[in-house]
């Protein structure tokens, strides 16, 4: 049995068959899992309310603790500062997250969880935790620690070549 980037590359092999095609075995694969882990793992966010990307920032705000400003914020959670305003925006909207002017500069904010934001976080937490071990529950814990261990030498290698380009 083949997965979908194994029969693309079966048909890019006969178009190009001198090519060095590794990249797309590891990036074609990579894609195609996020694609469909974010796809079924979005699944309890979206009947909490929320997506992912609020998810992240409501999370950031909670591990982090204490008040965080946008740009803090968008570090945290690999997003443009753009991206963060909308999404705290929304969040301020529904009652999970408030704003505090600076006193010294008010052109600074300071975002943080209201009880009712860290109460709504700390109760969906554990469900989606549990919803995304289910969806790799097929993979033998050992593979998972390996295949962990691979994507974070991946990710270090990328973060140090592009991560100054990322917003």
């Amino acid at each position: 049995m083949e997965d979908a980037v194994a029969v693309a590359l079966r048909q890019w092999r006969k178009v190009l068959p001198e090519a060095d095609l590794d990249t797309i075995a590891v990036i074609g694969r990579l894609n195609r899992c996020v694609a469909l882990l974010q796809q079924a793992a979005d699944a309890p966010l979206g009947r909490a309310g929320i997506n992912r990307a609020e998810y992240d920032l409501l999370c950031a705000l909670l591990r982090v603790g204490g008040e965080l400003t946008p740009g803090r914020l968008a570090r945290e959670t690999f997003a443009s500062g753009a991206a963060v305003t909308k999404r705290v925006k929304r969040l301020e909207e529904i009652g999970l997250v408030t704003r505090r002017v600076d006193d010294r500069d008010r052109r600074v904010a300071h975002l943080s969880l209201t009880e009712r934001g860290r109460e709504f976080i700390m109760r969906l937490m554990p469900e989606q935790l549990e919803y995304e071990t289910a969806l790799l529950a097929g993979l033998p814990d050992d593979r998972e620690r390996q295949l962990a261990d691979l994507l974070g030498e991946l990710l270090l290698m990328l973060e140090g070549r592009l991560g100054s380009t990322l917003a």
